[in-house]
């Protein structure tokens, strides 16, 4: 692991350090828009061919794909930003480069690693048996945390107690693919703070609690979802009875109880860091304050980005270090989780870059003008793209369209129906695949430390086609048609 970010820093010194190149694609006058409008589709291979990778590889070579996933993105990275440069100049590929590492995958890596460390120094202990009235309810408690914890606070909070309370079962997947479903993704929707895109929505003029309206979408999502899920527990669960299998516990029942319970004072630093970097832009901008410091070209570190990792940052080592080590240890915590979360998205932040640049460019060309394209062109877009940058997209195009009613932002005036269309689109469906959003990632690979083997990536797929379209479907004709 320690080759990784020795290799990225030379590759990026070989990158950045031509000068001479870099000054001459600059000259050359390349935006982000006009290459989006001529970026050949071409370019999206790398894209899909990671994605390929991170679907087949764990089934044909899993101890291969473990040991050299690093490798593999670091190819297919190569394997886009040289052909790019080539093409565009190294100054246009530098900029796209600098500014997804900077602009997005910073940010988005500093929030996942502080709520994965913080998260991992609180413990539900006691005796929990993992019956269908339990599950449901540790699903339901998950779902409203994801909302003001985000999604990947709720699910770090949530899924090791889960799987505590179910270690007893053999037949448990379908427990965690809809934990994944519903406090990984579609408990998320009421706030900006509960996932990325409605942040992004927030600082642009969104207010902080209108997502709060998107709770009859909500409720019936998880109503119907708990619904199947309990058909499925209940049967899984007299399976695993008549199968001679019951809870093992002690003589006399141990009492519920939060170990390590000071931790919430630092998911409660790290929500307010999320909600300040929302605030601070426009209270510098008001107060002339400059936005950040200059990188490169167009790229700029900005101070409340600065700001917010240096708070995460600073809450997770306080966490670490003020809890006891047997807390961790009873939660089986290992850094493995994060680890593969960091290693394979920023190979796919990398290699997203010409969807998202031609995306930015084409989208208006799209077509989308009504609530149900925006809910499913949003949606699908997010399950396999990062959903924030998608949002912003479909969030930019429906202020295009000349809406004279509606909710005003700073792209202009949206219709409050196409705007709950792209939100509710974005935030749920990146339940779809493992990829559509980070915490989906983290809860499959802590599950299968602690022994679950999980569906393979289209395995997941065939579980959200079959659970998830349908619901999806009927948010469709009750909301958005």
């Amino acid at each position: 692991m320690k080759k990784i970010p020795v290799t990225i820093g030379m590759l990026l010194s070989a990158l950045l350090l031509n000068s001479n190149v870099a000054f001459a694609a600059e000259e050359a006058g390349h935006g982000h828009a006009s290459i989006g409008a001529e970026l050949s589709l071409i370019f999206v291979i790398p894209f899909v061919c990671m994605l390929l990778c991170i679907a087949i590889f764990p089934l044909v070579a899993g101890e291969f794909w473990e040991k050299n996933r690093h490798w593999f993105v670091i190819g297919w990275s190569l394997l886009f930003l040289i052909p790019f440069a080539i093409k565009y100049g190294m100054g246009a590929m530098s900029e796209n480069l600098l500014e997804t590492i900077v602009g997005d995958y910073l940010t988005f890596i500093v929030l996942l690693f502080g709520l994965f460390c913080v998260a991992g120094n609180i413990s539900l202990e006691g005796d929990l048996a993992g019956s269908p009235k339990v599950n449901v309810i540790m699903l339901l408690i998950g779902t409203l945390l994801s909302s003001w914890i985000g999604t990947t606070g709720a699910s770090m909070v949530m899924i090791r107690p889960l799987i505590r309370a179910n270690k007893w079962r053999k037949r448990k997947v379908h427990i965690i693919v809809f934990f994944i479903f519903l406090v990984s993704n579609i408990g998320g929707c009421l706030t900006p703070v509960g996932d990325p895109p409605l942040l992004m929505g927030f600082m642009r003029g969104v207010g902080f609690f209108w997502s709060l309206r998107l709770i009859r979408m909500m409720l019936v999502n998880v109503a119907l979802l708990l619904i199947v899920f309990t058909i499925l527990d209940v049967r899984a669960y007299k399976k695993d009875l008549a199968d001679g299998l019951k809870p093992e516990q002690g003589e006399e029942k141990a009492p519920l109880r939060l170990d390590g319970a000071h931790n919430i004072i630092f998911l409660i630093c790290i929500v307010g860091a999320v909600i300040l970097s929302g605030v601070l832009p426009s209270v510098f901008e008001k107060a002339g304050i400059a936005p950040g410091i200059h990188i490169y070209g167009d790229v700029t570190l900005g101070f409340p980005a600065i700001i917010e990792c240096v708070i995460i940052l600073l809450a997770a080592f306080l966490s670490y270090k003020t809890t006891n080590k047997q807390v961790r240890e009873n939660n089986h915590f290992t850094w493995d989780a994060i680890e593969e979360v960091a290693v394979l998205f920023i190979g796919i932040f990398i290699t997203m870059i010409p969807a998202l640049l031609i995306l930015k460019a084409r989208g208006s060309e799209l077509g989308l003008d009504s609530p149900w394209q925006m809910f499913w062109g949003t949606g699908i877009l997010s399950s396999f793209l990062d959903n924030t940058p998608t949002y912003l997209v479909f969030m930019t195009t429906a202020g295009a369209l000349g809406a004279t009613e509606g909710l005003a932002t700073t792209v202009g005036t949206i219709s409050v129906v196409m705007l709950e269309a792209i939100s509710c689109g974005a935030v749920f469906m990146g339940a779809n695949t493992y990829i559509g959003n980070a915490p989906n990632f983290m809860v499959r690979s802590i599950a299968e430390e602690n022994g679950i083997k999980m569906p393979s990536f289209f395995g997941y797929m065939g579980w959200s086609l079959c659970c998830l379209i349908p619901v999806f479907l009927i948010d469709t004709l009750i909301f958005f048609i």
